[in-house]
């Protein structure tokens, strides 16, 4: 059982080689039509409207001097808490988020401000991304690229979900999750995809073959 533990964790890796979300080098307008387009290019969703007033939240941070910038984080400020009230998407602008990010439809999807978000990863309803334990405020999750959280999951902690990880529906997620794996129950167990002979390290092949 320790061999395959190994071997998975030596095929998959606990983290991905690639870095978490940065923040994107688009300007503000080539964003908005990126998102526009993963949100299959309609702007009533509501996803894709919180994703919209984040972007101008990160953007309006940018505009100095700070006089010139208070009315824009007025206008952020109205918009966030329009978006968080009437659609139940609390998406604040701290948030670390990729590119082409997809918040599927609506309702009760927190997020905390730390958290980070890599690239084309799915949010769907009822998620909620945030800290574990009351005397430490700041954890929160990081998630890699091409991450799928599934309908009312919880990941909670400064846990490590790695690229391509599949975030099973109503799962809660206290650990870290490897790149390419899927996590679902309560509280979540890890589910590897089957290993490849071809992807094993000669090191781990041996131990096997013994």
């Amino acid at each position: 059982m320790e061999t395959n533990n190994l071997t998975v964790g030596a095929q998959l890796k606990l983290t991905s080689n690639k870095s978490f979300a940065k923040t994107p080098s688009l300007g503000l307008w080539q964003q908005i039509q990126e998102d526009w387009i993963a949100h299959g290019r309609d702007w009533t969703k509501p996803g894709f409207r919180a994703v919209v007033v984040h972007r101008f939240g990160v953007w309006r941070m940018n505009i100095q001097p700070k006089f010139l910038r208070a009315p824009l984080s007025i206008l952020y400020r109205m918009l966030f808490r329009r978006v968080r009230n009437n659609y139940g998407i609390e998406l604040p602008y701290t948030v670390q988020l990729g590119r082409r990010v997809i918040v599927e439809h609506q309702g009760a999807i927190v997020v905390h401000g730390n958290c980070v978000i890599g690239d084309d990863s799915i949010i769907r309803q009822g998620v909620t991304l945030g800290n574990r334990y009351l005397n430490q405020p700041f954890d929160a999750p990081k998630l890699g690229n091409s991450v799928n959280v599934g309908a009312g999951a919880k990941i909670f902690g400064n846990v490590t979900i790695g690229d391509s990880a599949n975030i099973g529906a109503n799962a809660v997620v206290l650990c870290n999750v490897p790149a390419g794996a899927t996590a679902v129950g309560i509280p979540a167990k890890i589910i590897y995809p089957a290993k490849s002979e071809e992807n094993v390290v000669p090191e781990i092949r041996g131990l096997e073959d013994n």
